[in-house]
């Protein structure tokens, strides 16, 4: 099952005032392209500008092979994948710098969070999708089997080896590695001279100014229709990353999806949709399912102490931001 985008370009009166004349007339000398392709079980998108359209053409090459090195290493679509190598043989000797540094953060998130986040959940994904496959959900003996097969603690990280310390484990940076791939982007297209820039991963880091020069502005789309807009969002030099239950789901009613909870084996109740903003996709990406295990007032007092902002949507439809959350007007 792929991933459904959650949030996307939002124009119009909310993308932000126009730029002065000089500026204007700077930003309509800018060529602008796109990179559209399928990875890590989502489509990303790479939108970009330069006045060269050569080296405008050389960044988004660049930002593809990017994409495509990190997929090759973290990717669970992939079974040639490092990470799908791991998951069966249980070890890696001399990982990959980048799936290093991925599980390096992972792991310390998890101390930070008392295993909120945890990348071993991979157990409960099988089963609940093997489950859904024939049509039915797991049963509690099954979902409390996998579940002791879970514990961020058994994964050990080092840069000579990493491998599981007990049987039946599995990986999943599904939660992640997206957010490191746009951080990843963002940093090579500024190295090779890009200034304006929107990387959609699953998540989303921009740079500069979108084109007419506006600001970037994101949609955070309804998680009960697709359609709809809960609100807008100027983002500005900042990434966001949303997490919601009906991106992947196992039932009808999004009761059962994509996200668990490490501690219970199932997908937490009382949320539908966490967006977090932060100076780097990584964390935003991470810190939705940290703040997804709570209820609402959970969910903001855990954003305020990881010093992020979020927007959490209950179950009924109500949501909230925290103070300052850049929101705009649907």
């Amino acid at each position: 099952m792929k991933r459904r985008s959650v949030l996307q370009l939002s124009w119009g009166l909310a993308g932000g005032a126009l730029l002065g004349r000089a500026d204007a007339a700077q930003a309509d000398a800018l060529q602008w392209a796109s990179r559209s392709f399928n990875a890590m079980g989502t489509t990303m998108t790479i939108r970009a500008a330069h006045r060269s359209q050569e080296q405008l053409a050389l960044a988004l090459e660049a930002a593809l092979r990017d994409v495509q090195r990190i997929e090759d290493q973290m990717s669970v679509f992939r079974d040639d994948s490092v990470i799908s190598q791991f998951n069966r043989v249980g070890h890696v000797s001399r990982p990959p710098a980048e799936m290093l540094q991925v599980l390096r953060i992972a792991q310390d998130i998890s101390r930070r969070s008392q295993g909120r986040f945890d990348v071993t959940v991979q157990p409960l994904w099988q089963l609940f999708d093997a489950a859904h496959s024939a049509g039915r959900l797991p049963t509690p003996q099954q979902v409390a089997a996998a579940r002791a097969h879970v514990g961020w603690q058994q994964l050990q990280v080092a840069q000579r080896e990493i491998r599981f310390s007990a049987p039946g484990m599995g990986i999943t940076l599904n939660g992640i590695a997206p957010g490191f791939a746009a951080d990843t982007v963002k940093a090579t297209l500024q190295r090779l001279g890009v200034r304006h820039a929107s990387i959609d991963t699953g998540e989303w880091a921009v740079l500069g100014q979108a084109p007419q020069g506006r600001d970037w502005t994101l949609g955070v789309a309804n998680p009960r229709d697709d359609q709809a807009l809960i609100t807008r969002v100027a983002v500005a030099g900042q990434c966001l990353a949303t997490s919601a239950d009906n991106e992947c789901h196992f039932s009808d009613d999004f009761v059962h999806n994509h996200i668990f909870d490490p501690r219970t084996g199932y997908s937490p109740t009382g949320l539908s949709c966490v967006s977090v903003l932060a100076p780097t996709c990584v964390v935003a990406d991470a810190v939705t399912k940290v703040l997804f295990m709570g209820d609402m007032e959970q969910a903001l007092r855990l954003a305020r102490a990881w010093k992020v902002q979020a927007l959490v949507v209950q179950k009924n439809g109500q949501w909230r931001a925290s103070a300052g959350f850049p929101l705009r007007a649907v």
